[in-house]
């Protein structure tokens, strides 16, 4: 199962067209499916590695969504993408284990740093948990 890669839950097809170009540029393998349904089928074929979430997608919470997607894969990284989150969102979202909460990349030339940052720290935690722990050299 080599073909990890980035899946895109944004309900705002604009913004998912902008962050699968900026990723895709960057190198990575990613998916922008329009429903819950296609980001579960990616979840759950093994093919998505990090998930980049925003508040609701295809009329759901991400608090609604993040318990979900865990139990479809328990190693799988969340971060959420939101500019404006209440604070009451946020600490539920975090309790259920997302990795990261950044905001929505903007369209000038240097926004979409943060978020290219913590998926890149989402990858490096994820490739480490796949590694297997080796013996050491006594």
């Amino acid at each position: 199962m080599t073909t990890h890669g980035l899946l895109i839950a944004d309900e705002d097809l604009t913004t998912r067209k902008q962050m699968a170009e900026l990723f895709s540029d960057a190198g990575y393998q990613v998916s922008a499916p329009a429903s819950a349904a296609g980001v579960l089928y990616g979840i759950l074929k093994k093919t998505v590695k990090v998930v980049l979430l925003s508040t609701r997608f295809d009329e759901l919470l991400a608090t609604e969504l993040i318990p979900l997607l865990k139990k479809c894969n328990r190693d799988l990284t969340i971060i959420l993408v939101a500019s404006e989150l209440p604070l009451a969102l946020l600490r539920r979202a975090r309790s259920e284990g997302i990795f990261y909460h950044a905001l929505k990349p903007g369209t000038g030339p240097g926004d979409g740093e943060e978020l290219r940052q913590a998926v890149k720290c989402a990858f490096d935690k994820a490739n480490q948990n796949e590694q297997p722990d080796r013996p050491s050299a006594d």
